[in-house]
């Protein structure tokens, strides 16, 4: 028996719907929800929430184990970006890295790189690129920008309605979170030979077993090492700007959490995937980005159960890359981003802004999930180079 789902959004990709259901018929799913950003994945869908009972899927939390967003809001006039936009290009382009090999000769200094890498075979093999990749952003949909910020309210401790200059990233765990997903689900698909062939990317991992509690074990450092790839990105361009940040805010959205919710009428534990989607618990902060060209906002979870606590992580795309490319011209996108005062600092054709969903439409979609704290408008934007291979 399917387990219970619920869909936000009604212009969904029928085949992300279709995986959203395949999902639901695992004997370990108990309930499930499908955001309005969603768009056809490995397995659960971009975009999918999955419940199990003491199991972990590792294509459910996905290739780019907690791919994450990082804001920093800075007490600093947001006419900085016209009046130093070269120094504030400077910043954007040294301070990290991008591309799928990406790494510095110099490797950064943090205590996630003292902790015990030693968890899995795989992250005790990967330590040493972590540590050279530690700080850097990647491929894909990954980037680093400046931006202005304006708060909705003054929850923040912000001033309502004031523009600020302000700092967003979005990457994840870089090569060794990629290699953590690739072992994992091979030794998941080869324990369940026996799934249809397509379920066989929702292959589970018991958590009795010990390849579910290394699997675990290698998430959560993963997760703990995004996190400090943010941080290092952000101190680091904090300290050429000579400014301390008045407000940081951060969420994966990669990720699976054990949590307690009310399955059949009664509170159990279970293990939510969150796959590109965002915490959205009572009172929990998260960020949701458009693209290049339209805004991102900061958001406060509501806490809904039939979401599962979550949201959408973004406007979600509505085009394959490889069709993207065939698509559309630079000469076109440079005259959207003028329009809309946007300074390109690196990309590819597949991220240009006609290949997401209109993030307004979005986020009506889930107007029961979240409320809006503060809006980013993207201004300097730093991605992969065009040619890199995508690593979301």
């Amino acid at each position: 028996m399917a387990a219970p789902w619920k869909q936000w959004g009604t212009d969904l990709e029928p085949d992300a719907v279709a995986q959203m259901e395949a999902a639901c018929r695992l004997p370990v799913s108990v309930k499930g929800a499908l955001m309005p950003d969603a768009h056809v994945g490995y397995g659960l869908p971009i975009g999918g929430v999955l419940a199990t009972i003491n199991a972990v899927i590792p294509y459910a939390v996905g290739v780019d184990i907690a791919c994450r967003m990082r804001m920093s809001v800075f007490d600093l006039p947001p006419n900085l970006l016209t009046g130093q936009r070269d120094r504030l290009v400077k910043m954007l382009e040294s301070e990290t890295r991008f591309g799928v090999g990406a790494e510095f000769r110099q490797p950064h200094d943090h205590p996630v790189m003292d902790e015990d890498w030693s968890v899995s075979s795989v992250t005790q093999r990967m330590r040493d690129k972590a540590w050279r990749q530690l700080g850097t952003s990647g491929s894909g949909n990954h980037f680093v920008e400046f931006g202005i910020f304006t708060p909705a309210n003054n929850d923040l401790g912000l001033t309502a309605g004031r523009e600020y200059l302000a700092l967003l990233s979005h990457s994840g765990s870089r090569g060794a979170g990629a290699q953590v997903c690739s072992y994992y689900s091979w030794v998941a698909m080869d324990k369940h030979r026996d799934l249809p062939k397509e379920l066989k990317h929702l292959a589970w991992l018991s958590m009795d077993e010990n390849a579910g509690q290394e699997y675990w074990e290698a998430m959560n450092l993963m997760g703990r090492y995004a996190a400090a790839n943010h941080e290092l990105i952000h101190r680091s361009i904090a300290k050429r700007l000579g400014e301390k940040p008045i407000r940081s805010i951060e969420n994966h959205h990669n990720f699976a959490w054990k949590e307690r919710h009310v399955i059949n009428g009664k509170e159990r534990e279970v293990i939510v995937h969150r796959k590109g989607a965002t915490p959205a618990g009572k009172g929990v902060l998260g960020i949701i980005p458009g693209s290049m060209a339209s805004p991102g906002f900061l958001v406060r979870g509501k806490g809904s159960s039939a979401s599962l606590c979550s949201a959408a992580h973004g406007a979600g795309r509505v085009m394959s890359r490889t069709k993207a490319m065939q698509s559309f011209t630079w000469s076109q996108v440079k005259k959207e981003l003028a329009e809309k005062g946007v300074h390109l600092i690196s990309s590819g054709l597949d991220e240009v802004p006609a290949v997401y969903k209109d993030i307004h439409s979005v986020m009506e979609a889930q107007h029961d999930l979240v409320e809006v704290m503060g809006r980013f408008d993207p201004r300097l934007v730093k991605m992969a180079p065009a040619g890199e291979r995508p690593e979301d």
